[in-house]
Formats: structure tokens, sequence, C-alpha cells
């Protein structure tokens, strides 16, 4: 180790670190990030299975929330650009309900107009454009086929827009029989959508975004079954085809998470070091130390995660 710490200076601690803005708001909300995301990775090292459901839950949650809130600012402005479509109720199935004085259930329209029903509709999918590529690139960081999941992911959209729609399509007609606002209606529209949403997008991540690990382990064992069983050679070679692609996507997802932790930390680590006072050099020595360390770490890191886009590519 002490041959190792003597090849770096207090130059390549500094090239670790990424430069703060100049903009005093921003430093101060960077420093934030650094010091919690030193916590966070030490947390992730100590826990990681636990850590790991922490991140999803948490990644989940916030880009479902703020999709929500993006479908009420559209809900809210939109339906005036369509003011000319709003000239009474349309669509299907046109069931009057008495108890909401003969207001319409309606499931394809709106008892407004078709203005309405479009400006949902389009905060809905715009919503869903914005929420896919987050999900699936930051909350399960995934390396699965793009126009697959999103294949799967349209059709998560169309049952979620049928069960809001149907059921929007009662409380509709009773929020306008009792006098409701727009503005309010809206927001219960945006809150009821939301909430739909996250249910059934959790049920179909769990198909479009599957854990690889879990996946590699899987397809391991299914080969592993059948060499035991003597199955015929076809069906063997296409479960280790199955198999290795698996094991390549997890190398890759692992790699790329343990990657980006080693970049944080070796940033993390090397703030460290400049905090310490010169005058404390025994302290000093030892956050030059542990900065090093993680540098090297980095470095291991970022080769193992280069050498598994190199196989996945």
């Amino acid at each position: 180790m002490s041959e190792a710490i003597k090849e770096y200076t207090v130059e390549d601690l500094k090239n670790q670190i990424k430069p703060l803005s100049q903009n005093a708001f921003l430093r101060f909300f960077q420093r934030i990030l650094r010091w919690w995301l030193g916590i966070w990775y030490g947390f992730c090292d100590k826990k990681p299975k636990f850590s790991a459901l922490v991140y999803k839950v948490f990644f989940f949650v916030v880009f479902s929330m703020g999709v929500t809130i993006w479908q009420f600012i559209v809900m809210t402005f939109l339906p005036y650009a369509f003011e000319s479509l709003n000239t009474g109720a349309v669509g299907w199935p046109m069931v009057p309900i008495a108890a909401a004085g003969g207001k319409n259930f309606i499931i394809f329209g709106d008892e407004q107009g078709w203005g309405y029903f479009i400006a949902f509709e389009i905060a809905v999918f715009t919503a869903q454009c914005i929420n896919f590529p987050l999900q699936r690139n930051i909350t399960y960081r995934s390396h699965g086929n793009p126009w697959y999941q999103a294949m799967w992911y349209f059709i998560g959209w169309v049952l979620v827009s049928i069960a809001t729609n149907a059921i929007w399509g009662v409380c509709n007609a009773f929020l306008l029989h009792w006098g409701s606002p727009d503005v309010v209606n809206g927001l219960l529209k945006t809150v009821l959508t939301g909430g739909v949403s996250m249910v059934i997008f959790f049920f179909v991540f769990l198909v479009i975004f599957p854990d690889n690990n879990k996946m590699a382990k899987s397809a391991r064992a299914r080969y592993e079954r059948l060499v035991a069983a003597n199955a015929p050679a076809e069906k063997v070679a296409a479960a280790e085809r199955k198999m290795r692609d698996w094991e390549r996507k997890a190398a890759l997802s692992n790699a790329e998470k343990e990657y980006a932790q080693a970049k944080s930390q070796a940033s993390n680590k090397s703030v460290r070091y400049f905090a310490v006072p010169d005058s404390e050099q025994e302290r000093k020595q030892a956050a030059f130390a542990d900065a090093v360390n993680a540098i090297e770490i980095k470095d291991q890191k970022e080769k193992i995660y280069n050498d598994a886009v190199g196989q996945c590519g």
C-alpha cells in the first residue's frame, strides 16, 4: 500500500474533485450533495440489499409524483386550447347517472366535450414519455431491449387510461352535478390518475425491468437442470445462450452501479483530505491514504465497467 500511495500526488486528488459552481446558491447545494453521497454510499457498502430497495422505492415515488405534478399543470391550462371542442357530453358509453342529476358515465370522452378528454390524454401521455426513460435509466438501471420495454409500457399506459377513465367517468358526473370548479376537478383527476398509475406501473415494471441478478441466477439454474436431465442439445444450447445474456446484463448493471459509487467515494475522500488543516499532519496523512485507496478502487471499477460494456456491446 505504501508504494501505491507514493505514486500519487496532491494534484491527483484535485483531479478527482469536480469544480464547484461559481454561483453561491448552486455551490451550497453541491456541497450538501457531496456530503450526502458520502453517507449514502457508505450505507450502501454496509447494507447492499436494503439500500438497493430504498434506492428503487425512492426514485420510483419521486418520478411518479413528479410526472403527476406535470399532469396537473397540463390539465389546468391545456383545456383552454381546445375550448372550441367543449360543446357538451360526448363519447362512450354515455350512461346517465340518476343520482348525479342525469350526468353521463363516460369512459372514452367527457361530459363537457372532446376538449377536456383530449387535454387529459395528452397530459397522461406526455407524463409517461417523461416517466419511462427516468424509471428505465435511473430507477431500474435497465439494459434490456428499449423497444420491447416501450411496447409493454405503452400497454401499461392503455390500462391506466381505461382504469382511470372508468373511475373518473363516475366521479366527474357527480362533481359536475355538484358544481365543483374546474381547477379542483383537474386536481382530483390528477391525484386519481397518479395513484392508479403508480399501482399499475409498479407491476408493469416488474415485467419490463426485471432484476438482472435474479434473472441471471434463474437462467443458470434452468440451464443446470437441463444439463443434469440430459435434455436435447438444442434446448441446452438455447438455455445457455439465455443464461450468458442475462449474466452479461447483470455484470453490466453491477459494474455501472459500483463504478458510479466508486467515483463518488474517490471525490468525497479527496474533498475530505483538503478539509483537514495542514497543521494536523497525522490526520492529513491518513486522509491522503484514504483518498488514494478510493482512487485505486475507482480505477479498478472503471476497468471492470469498461470490460462489461465491451462484452455487452
